[in-house]
């Protein structure tokens, strides 16, 4: 368009002026595409589909050459278009802008690394011409290769030797060839020594830049390491880190840098960005179809170690069961509400059968407020026709209560609970003992096969199977699945929770629903 534009009034010209004004019109183009490899990239390859995060890891890289930072970490799941921004088109572009500069690109394993440098060759044999940027003569090699005016590319698997190869840009893309590799101790050993007494060392002082771009597969893979040993940016570390997982949840990673909220889908390169169904359907299928740990680790770059939790993922996936045939005796919601320093409010619910064990059916535990979580517990109460509603009563106490009960009221007066449906007994309960005193009779009883999983829990597997006794944290679907089995199964618990007191009279001005729990009544819900 703008070299068309630039034509426009030309017709009164020489052939050679016009020839030499449209000329620098298309180098003025080829110039502004430098803005960033993304820009560049969408300039270039008309079938580079440009997104919301692609246009952030854009900004990010040109973030290393403008001198905001020379150390980038950039976390997404698989297949959304970071390693071709980053590995191949950043390099090409960093080439464009330092021809005299070498460039090192690594992997996990040779083939993926080499796969690598060709596409970056490729770039510069079919778009080179217009940034000056020529393959140089007998560079034949498609793992190490240079351009005329000195600089070039270097392609080898992370742990190889880079002896007499110098480098101003490293780019580590995904150093871990699976949470095999990245879960070996040896493995990870082997990792981090060479980059810091191999990799480090070919950085050039004249201008030196890492970026690492990788699925996270452990608390101390490649990235985690730089972390603790060198940190973020924002804590007066080194590392600028972009984390974008596949489902926002800022209030547990803080602050989306695409600003999205709790539960707003990643966009992908296949999906129109605007198309929420679709992009939440995606996901959605790959939490499906991942096992916990992989979840939470590839999609949602929060890895946590296996080693040490209370429950196995294998015990965890035995006791998966549709619950056909057993009949419910008593069903119950359990809530563990925010507060104490934690926005996640945990809201379980699930039922005691005929066959003696507590089957734990749904949870909606997310990131809420008081009305938030009173509100999703009455909804699942009524959804499930339970009985009672357990709720721990540490933080806020009687307000507890009283969010339950006016929660309830509310949902009668949109509609949304029939007004002849009368509310689940209120049962608050009051936790004596810290969390592994409470957690590990639950855990027990889920080895003696006292507890199963109606199907695939996948974010309360996640806790179970990843909560550590020594971890500072209180996730609150473990201490909701707790508190519905210790009421479902009194005998259960040795003293780790007791019954709360409640207000011995109702508060003036207090509706049925309140006087009802304010009275401890205690049974199914009954409809007139």
């Amino acid at each position: 368009m703008r070299a068309r534009d630039a034509a426009d009034g030309l017709e009164h010209l020489d052939d050679a002026t016009v020839l030499q004004r449209l000329e620098a019109a298309k180098r003025a183009m080829s110039r502004d595409l430098l803005r960033d490899p993304v820009t560049l990239a969408r300039g270039l390859d008309p079938t580079f589909r440009l997104r919301p995060h692609l246009r952030l890891i854009g900004d990010a890289l040109a973030g290393v050459t403008s001198g905001d930072y020379d150390r980038l970490m950039i976390f997404t799941p698989p297949q959304v278009g970071k390693s071709t921004s980053v590995g191949e088109w950043f390099p090409f572009w960093w080439l464009c802008l330092y021809p005299a500069d070498a460039v090192v690109v690594t992997s996990y394993g040779d083939d993926l690394a080499l796969k690598r440098g060709k596409t970056i060759r490729s770039y510069v044999e079919e778009y080179g011409d217009e940034y000056d940027l020529r393959m140089k003569a007998g560079s034949g090699a498609m793992q190490d290769w240079s351009v005329t005016l000195g600089g070039g590319v270097r392609s080898v698997s992370v742990g190889m030797g880079l002896t007499g190869h110098s480098a101003n840009l490293l780019i580590i893309d995904d150093p871990h060839k699976d949470r095999a590799d990245a879960e070996s101790e040896a493995s990870r050993i082997a990792l981090h020594d060479w980059y810091s007494s191999t990799a480090l060392k070919r950085l050039q002082p004249d201008r030196n830049a890492v970026v690492g771009i990788q699925t996270r597969w452990h608390p101390d893979d490649w990235a985690g390491r730089r972390l603790t040993e060198e940190g973020r940016i924002e804590d007066g570390g080194r590392w600028k880190v972009i984390h974008l997982p596949a489902i926002a949840n800022p209030s547990k990673f803080g602050p989306d840098p695409l600003g999205r909220r709790d539960g707003d889908p990643l966009p992908h390169p296949k999906i129109r960005t605007r198309d929420r169904r679709a992009l939440l359907a995606w996901w959605a299928d790959m939490k499906r179809t991942s096992i916990v740990r992989d979840w939470h680790s590839l999609a949602q770059g929060d890895p946590q170690p296996a080693e040490g939790a209370l429950v196995s993922e294998a015990l965890l996936r035995l006791i998966r069961d549709t619950g056909d045939g057993v009949t419910p005796q008593k069903i119950a919601v359990a809530v563990d509400p925010s507060g104490g320093g934690r926005d996640t409010a945990g809201v379980v619910g699930g039922f005691l059968g005929d066959d003696k064990r507590v089957w734990i059916t749904r949870d909606v535990s997310a990131a809420m407020s008081s009305a938030e979580w009173s509100t999703a517990a009455c909804r699942l109460a009524y959804e499930t026709d339970a009985a009672v509603i357990y709720v721990e009563w540490n933080f806020g106490r009687d307000m507890a209560v009283l969010a339950l009960s006016n929660s309830w009221e509310a949902l009668q007066r949109e509609g949304v609970i029939p007004a002849d449906v009368l509310m689940p007994a209120i049962m608050p309960i009051r936790a004596k003992q810290g969390k592994l005193l409470r957690a590990e009779p639950v855990a027990q009883l889920m080895v003696q096969d006292r507890v199963r999983l109606r199907g695939v829990l996948t974010d309360m597997e996640r806790e179970w199977s990843t909560w550590m006794p020594t971890d500072p944290d209180s996730p609150g679907r473990i201490d909701a699945s707790t508190i519905l089995v210790y009421g479902l199964i009194p005998e259960a618990n040795k003293g780790a929770i007791v019954h709360a007191p409640l207000p011995t009279a109702p508060q003036q001005g207090t509706g049925a629903a309140q006087q009802s729990a304010a009275a401890g009544l205690y049974g199914r819900r009954i409809r007139r």
